[in-house]
This record gives structure tokens, C-alpha cells and sequence, in this order.
């Protein structure tokens, strides 16, 4: 069971960068997938998460509008593409999975985790 994110780096403020996933070693369809993060003296928060049933998907408010969560079954893929980007958004963003199944869309309890990518928005 692996999960690696990659896309993150050093961005200006108001900047964009999209973050990808990549899953291996499960069956990814049937998964619900998150996007968290945490920056230093924090702790981990929900960004996004996206179901496996219906590609529904919930925001956290201070990124709703602004951050996009998708998924890409065939290729395992997960992505977030983050726009409009504030010093405050900087953190180290971790991809997550949770066997889903039939149940209802959440973004609590996910068992699998990456190591995590750093985001710094800065000038």
C-alpha cells in the first residue's frame, strides 16, 4: 500500500500549483481519497476529500473556491490543484486513503498516508 505525493515547492502569493498522488498496491476504486495538511505548530487539517462512488467531493471553507480535489481512477492518480495561494496555505500536504465502499463520503478515520509534500507560498 503506497501513496506518494509530488508537485510541491516554493510559489508566490497568489500563485498556482497542482499536487499529484500516486497510489499503489490496493484497488484504488474503491477508496475515498483526502488531501490534509499541517503546518509547523499545527495541527493536521482537512483540505479535500473526494468519494470512489460518485467523485462527490467536500472542501474545508478556507479553501473552497479556490483549491480543486480530482481523481483519476484509471491511473491511480490523485490531484489537487491549488489556486489563488496565501502565506497561510503553507504546509506540508499529505495524500490519504480509506476504504469506502458503500458508504457515505468522509474525510475522518483514513488509514493510509503518504509522506507528504512541503508548499511554501512566500515572496
Amino acid at each position: 500500500f503506497q501513496l506518494v505525493e509530488s508537485g510541491g515547492g516554493l510559489v508566490q502569493p497568489g500563485g498556482s500549483v497542482r499536487l499529484t498522488c500516486a497510489a499503489s498496491g490496493f484497488n484504488f476504486h474503491y477508496y475515498q481519497m483526502g488531501w490534509f495538511r499541517q503546518a509547523p505548530g499545527k495541527e493536521r487539517e482537512r483540505v479535500a476529500c473526494i468519494s470512489s462512488r460518485d467523485g462527490s467531493t467536500v472542501y474545508a471553507e478556507s479553501v473552497n473556491g479556490r483549491f480543486g480535489i480530482s481523481r483519476d481512477n484509471a491511473n491511480k492518480s490523485l490531484y489537487l490543484q491549488m489556486n489563488n495561494l496565501r502565506p497561510e496555505d503553507t504546509a506540508v500536504y499529505y495524500c490519504a486513503a480509506d476504504f469506502q465502499g458503500a458508504l457515505a463520503l468522509t474525510c475522518d478515520g483514513y488509514e493510509y498516508w503518504g509522506q507528504g509534500t512541503q508548499v511554501t507560498v512566500s515572496s
